[in-house]
């Protein structure tokens, strides 16, 4: 088997330079988008094993992306994993954390969530 790509969406470029140097360190390819526009573009041209996506982000957020993606066949059973700051300021954001469980996302994680604990939840989605 192949390399698998983690295509990583997220508007922080700290965040995504360094979670990029953690997966490559784990032998995976990865892809990078910085909104959810470019993640969009980037799965239908090349659709990656793992998606890591952020949730506040310009253009169009992550509820979308992953919507989108998990109601179309063709990328319904890619792996998305779900990053969201949502607990941290909840009252002062529109995204609440039943919204997020809402999402078929499969797998939701906090931010800051760590290298290991995105890395370990890849490692779970796509064995």
């Amino acid at each position: 088997m192949g390399k698998q790509t983690v295509l990583i969406v997220d508007d922080e470029p700290d965040f995504v330079t360094m979670l990029k140097l953690s997966l490559q360190d784990e032998g995976y390819t990865v892809e990078v988008a910085y909104n959810g526009v470019e993640a969009m573009q980037k799965v239908k041209k090349n659709p990656p094993d793992a998606i890591v996506l952020d949730i506040m982000m310009p253009e169009k957020d992550g509820f979308q992306v992953c919507s989108e993606l998990k109601n179309d066949d063709q990328y319904a059973d890619i792996p998305i994993i779900v990053l969201t700051a949502v607990s941290d300021h909840v009252s002062s954001t529109q995204y609440t954390h039943s919204q997020a469980m809402d999402m078929e996302a499969d797998d939701i994680l906090f931010k800051p969530a760590s290298y290991e604990d995105i890395l370990e939840s890849i490692r779970s989605l796509l064995e």
